[in-house]
């Protein structure tokens, strides 16, 4: 009851309304203003009036106005974004997903983009394109062509790269609520990502503070094209009147959105050292004191700190909601029901897929990554969740968190959303106009409409084919077939977001038809073994290969008993470890001491080297995903990033635990170090450090005998070179030829006629380099960027490539990745030499004798392992 006689003098109608914000105005003007005007009335007298009065009566009328564009906004003839002297274009015979009608429309028709905005969509008229003299016309001769991809989730320029500590702008640690904060105070215009992200397809963003705080501040969309001007307003689109005007703003105009980033859970709690409850009541607290001054704004006070926070209660902000876990999310509902507002998304939002009901009641969009697992209230995040949130009627954008997840490849999330069961017109959707559409912004961009910003990208395949591109000719017209995972996802949900990911059955003798090929290692190299006439029939016995081809006694009594599986064409290939949760250290193996600093136990004695087998931990999320997913040998060194961080091991993903059947594939694979900059001693005092044990460590023994890899960390191009120069200076002292393998790899290719000529090895992580690092910031793009990928050019220099990861919940899109570097590489890879990427290649540069294999598109889907190591045959 207290609450509501709070409430009521709010409630008031509206001539009492209008009378108290007049008075209040007067109030205002003769204290603050001491001006006041004479205003003649009817009979001859007149009435002190504030100066500005109409202004200021329609800046109370503006405080109920809805954001949105102005009425003029709908004739204009030019973008605000248009630079003059850019050429009209003509693009004609093309395949246009409009995103209009659910993504349901594609116009195989023409577009006509000019100064700055898409003039026509359809058939264009001869007449029409007269009007410009100076046209260019493209033929996209059937290419799929989509609008700009919108990525809600961004930090790019404020998390700028390469991630340097004098341009990190993207959280405050001055408190736990901050809505007066704003990204665009820290954006970064010089950040190396914009570029590439371009390329990427990706024109738009929503550029959030971090999630360390419960609000981190204000959010603001830009347009990642560079601007003349070169400044981070001239960034911007759509940003409120008063970031462009300051105070001088027409009353008149509509507002436009805010946005704003909220964060619940794990993040705030861990940096204020406090629990949810704390983070709760924070949020408690902002919003009562917001809807306190919102209360007393009858009298238009001015309140800099609190204004945004005020505009979200007058339903104005696009509230950008970072959670995970059911507990978060329903005490974000709850606070939403409390003091009356709408939350426009919840991003990461890993256990959303699970409570559907929950969110409806918060009015929410949900922006979905496909990483999950990286910390304790991400575990139960599933590849599903897309599909099972579409199929309750809820909103779906994929997005990128960049850079965690490297934006340039944002429509690769919607492609996974994708092949794990969500509608193609809706996975397009969730990285065009879905986003716009939550932004506030779907009246300009996310689709392809005239008047529309012509924000529109050609691709060189379909946009949800893996690899897709932004360039020219078409390659790969209709839309990815997917497999059918209803099963799956319907166990997430019916295990609370842990489905049981060990097989379901094993078989010792298993007849496969229908296969159309049979990879195997075959003198260290990658073969298909089965020829297109040879019968596609392959039988499987104790974990090998018996028979392949037509095999007629596969169809005899002798195997009455076997399991028979048609694979509908598909093919066949025989082939993480060290924690569980990558952010709670009590799941994990730990991190290894670093040499050079001095922290090594002494116990160890001078000459220890760590064993990765001794910390290995089986039938962890990631590791059974992966293993499902045709990943069938992990090869892993100790965690850590100290100087030398041991011995590698090769184990199964598919064991159990470490005494089990082929449960280690080799206990010692190679010796893993690591040489950078991002290191508290300097690199030569790396190197000589490394020197001193190549020439003298008997932990090095096989090092230098040339027995066993050395497999070092490294991403400039500079010390590469130095250890080439090293390699050979060792080399010249004992007689023997080294092993080295460099792992990272970013700038590899500025010396791939050196390290080929040094016989040395990379493997490449991640498989299409970013700058992320400073080490790393001359990396290779690939198309459209640069003529070639980096693996196509290191292999035309002659030199073994392998490929990584740089997350264990990559693990189970190696065969996506692999399947990325064949279509991409300039000079085209087999299905063989593709395979031997994350295969036979590895086992090479890692001293590993192992089998492995992979598949290599979105149409397939892993129904079993063949485990020569296990005997049997794992079905899932």
């Amino acid at each position: 009851m207290a609450e509501k006689a709070q409430l009521s003098p709010y409630r008031a109608n509206k001539s009492s309304k209008l009378h108290r914000l007049l008075g209040g105005a007067l109030l205002l003007s003769a204290v603050s203003i001491g001006t006041l005007v004479l205003s003649p009335r009817l009979d001859g007298s007149s009435t002190r009036v504030p100066l500005h009065a109409a202004e200021t009566l329609q800046k109370c009328r503006q405080l109920d106005m809805t954001p949105g564009p102005p009425p003029e906004f709908w004739s204009r003839t030019e973008s605000d974004r248009f630079v003059e002297g850019t050429r009209p274009v003509y693009i004609k015979n093309a395949t246009i997903w409009t995103g209009g009608v659910d993504g349901l429309e594609v116009i195989k028709r023409d577009l006509l983009l000019a100064r700055g905005l898409i003039q026509q969509v359809g058939s264009i008229s001869a007449s029409a394109l007269e009007q410009y003299s100076d046209l260019v016309e493209y033929d996209a001769e059937g290419a799929w062509v989509s609008p700009g991809i919108f990525d809600l989730h961004s930090h790019m320029g404020v998390s700028s790269l390469p991630v340097l500590d004098g341009a990190s702008d993207t959280d405050s640690l001055k408190g736990d609520m901050q809505p007066w904060l704003r990204s665009l105070d820290g954006l970064n215009t010089h950040d190396d990502g914009y570029k590439p992200v371009v390329a990427g397809g990706v024109t738009t963003g929503v550029i959030l503070p971090g999630s360390a705080n419960g609000i981190g501040g204000q959010a603001f969309v830009i347009k990642y094209r560079p601007t003349a001007e070169k400044s981070p307003s001239s960034m911007l689109l759509e940003p409120p009147h008063s970031i462009i005007n300051g105070s001088n703003v027409d009353p008149s105009l509509p507002p436009r959105w805010r946005q704003m980033k909220h964060a619940c859970g794990e993040n705030p709690s861990s940096v204020y050292d406090q629990t949810r409850m704390d983070t709760i009541w924070h949020f408690r607290q902002s919003y009562n004191q917001a809807r306190q001054i919102k209360e007393k704004q009858d009298a238009i006070p001015e309140d800099l700190q609190w204004e945004a926070l005020v505009d979200v209660l007058r339903g104005r902000v696009k509230i950008h909601n970072h959670c995970y876990e059911a507990v978060d999310l329903d005490g974000i509902v709850r606070l939403t029901n409390e003091f009356k507002f709408s939350i426009a998304a919840f991003h990461h939002a890993h256990e959303t897929y699970l409570v559907p009901d929950l969110l409806k009641k918060a009015y929410g969009t949900l922006p979905l990554p496909s990483v999950a697992r990286y910390k304790r209230e991400a575990y139960r995040g599933s590849e599903f969740a897309p599909k099972i949130l579409a199929e309750n009627g809820i909103k779906v954008v994929m997005k990128s968190d960049h850079p965690l997840t490297n934006s340039r490849y944002l429509l690769h999330e919607a492609q996974q959303a994708h092949y794990y069961g969500l509608p193609d017109n809706l996975a397009l959707a969730s990285v065009t106009s879905t986003p716009a559409t939550v932004a506030g912004l779907d009246h300009r961009v996310g689709f392809i409409r005239t008047g529309y910003d012509a924000d529109v990208v050609i691709w060189d395949s379909h946009p949800l084919a893996l690899g897709a591109t932004p360039k020219q000719p078409a390659v790969f017209q209709k839309v990815p077939e997917t497999p059918d995972f209803e099963k799956e996802a319907k166990d997430a949900v019916k295990y609370d977001g842990l489905p049981p990911l060990t097989a379901q059955k094993t078989s010792d003798v298993v007849v496969f038809t229908n296969v159309s090929n049979v990879f195997v290692k075959q003198d260290n190299a990658v073969v298909n073994t089965l020829s297109e006439a040879a019968g596609g029939v392959v039988v499987v016995k104790g974990g090998n290969i018996v028979c392949s081809g037509s095999c007629p006694n596969a169809f005899s009594s002798s195997y009455a008993a076997a399991e028979f599986i048609d694979l509908e064409g598909g093919s066949i290939s025989s082939s993480l470890g060290l924690e569980h949760i990558m952010g709670e250290p009590s799941t994990n193996d730990g991190s290894v001491p670093d040499a050079l600093s001095g922290s090594v136990p002494a116990i160890l004695g001078p000459d220890a080297i760590i064993h990765a087998v001794d910390g290995l931990q089986f039938e962890s999320r990631d590791m059974l995903i992966a293993y499902r997913a045709g990943v069938t040998t992990g090869v892993t060194a100790p965690s850590g990033s100290s100087f030398i961080s041991g011995y590698s091991t090769a184990f199964s993903t598919g064991s159990s635990h470490k005494l089990a059947k082929g449960a280690i594939v080799q206990s010692v694979g190679a010796l893993h170090v690591a040489v950078t900059m991002n290191s508290g001693v300097s690199v030569s005092t790396q190197i000589a450090a490394l020197r001193a044990l190549l020439l003298k460590s008997h932990a090095f023994d096989q090092v230098r005998q040339g027995s066993m890899p050395l497999v070092i960390n490294v991403d400039s191009a500079d010390i590469m070179a130095t250890l080439i120069q090293l390699k050979s200076e060792v080399e010249v002292s004992t007689g023997e030829t080294l092993k080295f393998t460099f792992v990272g790899g970013s700038e590899s290719h500025l010396l791939a006629s050196e390290i080929s000529g040094a016989g040395i090895g990379v493997i490449l992580i991640p498989s299409r380099p970013f700058p992320i690092t400073w080490e790393g910031r001359r990396f290779m793009p690939g198309p459209p960027l640069s003529h070639d990928t980096i693996i196509g050019y290191l292999l035309a220099h002659n030199i073994t490539v392998g490929i990584g990861i740089q997350n264990q919940s990559y693990a189970r899109n190696t065969r996506f990745d692999v399947g990325w570097a064949a279509l991409s590489a300039f000079s085209g890879l087999s299905k063989t030499d593709a395979l031997a990427l994350a295969t036979t290649n590895l086992e090479q540069l890692l001293g590993i004798s192992s089998r492995a294999g992979s598949l290599l598109d979105f149409e397939a889907k892993v129904v079993g392992v063949i485990s020569p190591r296990k005997g049997v045959v794992d079905l899932f």
